[in-house]
């Protein structure tokens, strides 16, 4: 078998997606995600002019060797853009050799260790009791666990909280330049604990409760509202500081039993390394797509185990629905799984395009049987959604200052 096309495909059926599709002369083909949001075109440009032309011709099912030199190879390695640009081709091979084998990929992995996997949603509002009304209605369709964020007050905007704006493109209005949100630790502080005294008091003690600083405080900060937590039994704190001095989290860990989560802008098992191996960490948030693909995340989850952590890939909706399905599979295979976030099977536009095989019940994933991810691609239905050009919000403080994203 030999790879004969590798078509990159960017369209943008809500969102912006680029999808790679491998093509042998067997007749079989591969899909893979290679989304890097707000730098999609840099991936497809890495992919087509560089990726691309070195792998026509190669035996597809040659998995570790084509993933070695995409990596090992280049001089300049790593990098978001490099690692997404492996990671799309590296699930598009997964995808080929599944259906080769004529196995669910999962099964290519070593099987079950599960029979379903369990999923975390979201519920957001632009106060306390809105977003506990979301909540309810999670519980309510057997969500058992719930990623939990308010607007701040006294605030224009709040990441993650959208409140009556449809999404970022609408945002940004005519001129697609990144919008920019303010931050307030102090006013944040005074939102937070409410927030999560009234979760408990309405869902009660069953429900998982979650929540996403989005890296916006320092790590005495962080250690601080993971010590305010404490009583509410969090399943996680998620990107409390940001890492890039993996050491910062030891002044977290130092100062609160609160489970500590973090790995979703991480690209190698190296960015997570120390923070797995000193056990700073609970949960690790890599996704397929931007840590170089399901032999990447292999290695990962497998590392991560020896240190008692577990893996919660990241499942944002910047992630197409291919990398939702690889992540489904890995996590059905992995012994240390812990919980994956989940915001929905995306809007109609999307699910033309991505004919998905997987069924959501009583807040479980369960995969799909068909060979290789279980996913299909309507490269026709995908043309009617051409690119937009679109970015996240910039972050500052109330008096300008550039903050942490």
């Amino acid at each position: 078998m030999k790879i004969t096309q590798i078509k990159v495909i960017v369209c943008c059926p809500g969102r912006n997606f680029v999808t790679i599709k491998i093509i042998t002369d067997s007749g079989l083909f591969g899909l893979g995600d290679a989304t890097l949001n707000g730098r999609e075109m840099a991936v497809a440009a890495y992919l087509e002019e560089h990726a691309a032309p070195c792998l026509v011709g190669r035996d597809p099912q040659e998995i570790e060797d084509i993933w070695q030199y995409l990596y090992r190879g280049v001089y300049w390695r790593t990098g978001a853009v490099t690692m997404t640009a492996i990671g799309g081709i590296d699930m598009a091979l997964w995808d080929i050799k599944g259906k080769a084998a004529g196995m669910p990929l999962y099964q290519l992995l070593g099987g079950r260790s599960r029979t379903g996997v369990t999923l975390y949603a979201h519920a957001s509002g632009k106060n306390t009791e809105e977003t506990l009304g979301e909540a309810k209605k999670l519980v309510e369709a057997g969500f058992k666990a719930i990623r939990i964020q308010s607007a701040i007050p006294g605030l224009e905007a709040t990441y993650g909280v959208i409140g009556d704006m449809k999404d970022y493109y609408e945002m940004q209005g005519n001129r697609p330049l990144p919008p920019e949100e303010e931050w307030s630790t102090q006013k944040y502080f005074g939102m937070v604990e409410e927030l999560f005294r009234e979760a408990r008091h309405h869902l009660g003690s069953d429900v998982h409760l979650l929540h996403d600083v989005h890296n916006r405080l320092t790590p005495i900060e962080s250690a601080r509202l993971g010590k305010l937590l404490e009583k509410y039994n969090l399943l996680f704190l998620e990107d409390a500081s940001i890492a890039e001095n993996q050491e910062s989290y030891k002044v977290i860990r130092q100062h609160t039993t609160t489970p500590l989560a973090i790995g979703e802008t991480y690209n190698t098992i190296w960015d997570c390394k120390e923070l797995v191996q000193n056990q700073l960490i609970d949960y690790i948030r890599m996704a397929a797509t931007h840590a170089g693909g399901i032999t990447a995340m292999r290695r990962i989850a497998d590392f991560a185990g020896i240190y008692s952590v577990k893996i919660a890939p990241h499942g944002a909706p910047d992630l197409s629905p291919i990398c939702v399905a690889a992540h489904l599979h890995l996590n059905t295979w992995a012994p240390n799984f812990g919980i994956q976030e989940f915001v929905g099977l995306g809007s109609e536009q999307c699910r033309q395009i991505f004919k998905q095989d997987f069924q959501i019940k009583n807040g479980m994933a369960h995969v799909s049987e068909a060979p290789g991810l279980g996913i299909d691609f309507d490269e026709e239905a995908a043309k009617e959604y051409p690119y937009k050009r679109s970015y996240l919000p910039v972050s500052r403080l109330e008096d300008g200052t550039l903050w942490h994203w």
